[in-house]
C-alpha cells in the first residue's frame, strides 16, 4: 500500500487511490489516452469517524467501486488521489 498521508478525512469523507485506467482491451487493441474512462474502482488509504449517528464503514485497505464523477480530484505530494463522501461509494469489493 502507499506511504502514510499526512491528511485526515473530516466526517464521512474517504480518501481513495484510483486504479490505473485500462490500457487494452479484452481483445488486445491498445486504447489511447483521449479514449480512457475514468476508473471507477479504486482502494481506500484514510477514513473519516463517520457522523454523529451513522460510523463509517469502509476500512483503510478496502477496495471499493465508485460512481464515475464521484469525489474531488486532489494531489497530495504528486499522487493524485480522490476524497468523496462515503455515500458516493457503491460497494465494496
Amino acid at each position: 500500500m502507499a506511504k502514510k498521508l499526512n491528511i485526515t478525512p473530516l466526517h464521512d469523507r474517504v480518501i481513495v487511490k484510483p486504479a490505473a485506467a485500462e490500457e487494452k482491451t479484452a481483445g488486445g487493441i491498445i486504447i489511447p489516452d483521449t479514449a480512457k474512462e475514468k476508473p471507477q474502482r479504486g482502494i481506500v488509504l484514510a477514513a473519516g469517524p463517520g457522523k454523529k449517528d451513522e460510523p463509517v464503514t469502509v476500512n483503510a485497505g478496502d477496495t471499493v467501486l465508485y460512481g464515475k464523477y464521484a469525489g474531488t480530484e486532489i494531489s497530495i505530494e504528486g499522487s493524485d488521489y480522490l476524497i468523496m463522501r462515503e455515500s458516493d461509494i457503491l460497494a465494496i469489493v
